[in-house]
């Protein structure tokens, strides 16, 4: 089976040559395949040159800092997430109730959160997505939240609903306060229902 066709990250910058693309995709597949064996703290713009076989300095031209091929790292697997969304299968994607798509959003996002956090902080932005990032999950759950004719300030709502999901609030609950994972996730969930719940009911 080939490798999927990644999409441009939605928000982001617009496509690269395709000859540029291509060399773009080799360091950016040497780099992930040096965070999966080595974790990212270990991963060097040296490590990436010697593993793609290309000299320091392309890795250099092409993502300037360590920072920004980590930044990079992510917005990839942002691509692969937001296809997901956008027509993968139900729950996450089409098809499904909102109430039951917005509830899959909140599990997925906190798993690829969690899973993601170290790439997350390596990428700077104070341990952050981009903005491109951000925009796709907000404009998403504002959808879900309008879909289920949910009253008051949708973009305040969504905003209140996709705090939890990012890596300082998860740091801070999972790693400081020691919640476990079963409890931040049924705590999104009952937020999620009281954003969703008519007044008065």
């Amino acid at each position: 089976m080939s490798d999927p066709v990644l999409l441009p990250l939605l928000g982001g910058p617009p496509p690269e040559r395709r000859d540029a693309a291509r060399n773009r995709e080799a360091l950016l597949v040497a780099a992930q395949e040096l965070v999966d064996s080595c974790g990212v703290d270990h991963v060097t713009m040296e490590a990436v040159a010697a593993r793609a076989g290309v000299g320091k300095g392309t890795v250099f031209r092409r993502f300037e800092s360590r920072e920004g091929l980590m930044a990079a790292l992510l917005d990839r697997s942002e691509t692969v997430w937001q296809a997901a969304v956008i027509s993968g299968p139900p729950p996450l994607g089409p098809g499904a109730d909102p109430m039951e798509r917005l509830l899959a959003f909140g599990r997925s996002r906190l798993t690829t959160t969690m899973r993601h956090a170290e790439l997350i902080r390596a990428a700077g932005r104070a341990g952050s997505r981009s903005y491109a990032a951000w925009s796709f999950t907000a404009m998403h759950v504002r959808y879900l939240l309008g879909e289920l004719h949910v009253a008051g300030d949708l973009p305040i709502l969504a905003t209140a609903l996709l705090a939890p999901l990012e890596v300082p609030v998860l740091e801070q609950q999972l790693s400081v306060e020691a919640f476990p994972l079963e409890r931040v996730a049924a705590g999104w969930e009952d937020l999620a229902r009281r954003v969703v719940r008519p007044p008065g009911a």
